[in-house]
């Protein structure tokens, strides 16, 4: 697009990019990243000739929501090609952005510890309002249900462009299901507590296709799958995926797991704690504020008991 960047030590950080002058750009993206995809489309807001992103794979669209509810317009289509729909996303160039008021909706990722909680803990009803409902963002809300999990969707609305509603889940005695692979993009970072929920319900629960777990902050294929062991619960895991095996039952838990910093790891394994057999520690519980700060003390106000060694 024209813009120049000076790095240090073979690319690495410090870098000092410099913009100015960007030249429009069509740019198909190499692998599914809505991050990618934000800056290329937020770039062309001030580049010669608007900018065009193809998607091989959809993925989540907040960027383009987002623009739209300021005033600019997003051109997306579907094109089939063969047997895949391909995804061209275009912003013309010239536009002017116009000041909105924007309601932040909750984080489908971080609802999901407490209403997970709510579904395993018995005797627990927890309702998660103003959640957004995005449809690439709810695989993990469809998948539980399909678990037999009393999770019901109220409160329905628009909000700065995005769907929202309020969530209550209430205990639940759930089943091992096989979640579709496609389903991946929508959840991808919902897998590790998808796995504890795994953990309590019967029978075996398949996620495969989910490779790109174990390139995020940790492995988190081999770290979940490692914690779950720990706490006694069966599982096998495969190079892009695994399947966990419950008994119905609480696990036995009574581990310490290993997190590797990854705040996600942390955060599901002490959901697990809260209603195993025995209680679950976990090694690095400071990186939980990587993207909820307040997680300790929501959970604490929802009445589980969270100690620091």
């Amino acid at each position: 697009m024209g813009a120049t960047w000076l790095g240090r030590d073979k690319g690495r950080l410090p870098l000092t990019l410099k913009g100015g002058n960007l030249r429009g750009l069509n740019y198909t993206l190499p692998m599914a990243s809505a991050q990618v995809k934000s800056a290329v489309l937020l770039a062309g807001l001030h580049a010669e000739g608007g900018v065009e992103v193809i998607e091989p794979e959809a993925t989540r669209d907040h960027t383009e929501r987002m623009l739209r509810a300021f005033g600019t317009e997003v051109i997306v289509e579907d094109r089939v090609v063969g047997e895949k729909t391909i995804r061209h996303i275009r912003l013309p160039e010239g536009q002017k952005l116009t000041g909105t008021h924007v309601a932040v909706p909750g984080d489908p990722s971080s609802a999901a510890f407490p209403l997970v909680a709510g579904l395993i803990v018995p005797g627990s009803e927890v309702t998660v309002e103003g959640v957004m409902l995005n449809e690439l963002r709810t695989g993990l809300f469809t998948t539980l249900q399909e678990m037999g999990a009393d999770l019901v969707i109220s409160n329905q609305r628009l909000s700065s462009g995005e769907e929202v509603g309020d969530i209550t889940a209430r205990y639940s005695k759930l089943k091992g299901v096989v979640v579709p692979p496609e389903r991946a993009p929508s959840m991808i970072d919902e897998y590790p507590i998808l796995a504890i929920a795994a953990a309590f319900a019967e029978g075996d629960t398949v996620m495969r296709g989910v490779g790109e777990m174990r390139v995020k902050e940790s492995d988190r294929i081999a770290l979940t799958a490692n914690g779950l062991k720990a706490c006694g619960v069966q599982v096998v895991e495969e190079p892009e995926g695994f399947i966990v095996t419950g008994a119905g039952h609480p696990p036995k838990g009574g581990a310490t797991v290993t997190t590797h910093g990854d705040h996600r790891i942390a955060m599901s394994h002490l959901i697990l704690g809260m209603a195993a057999q025995a209680p679950v520690a976990v090694d690095e519980p400071g990186m939980i504020a990587t993207s909820f700060p307040g997680f300790v003390d929501l959970m604490r106000g929802l009445g589980a008991t969270l100690a620091e060694a």
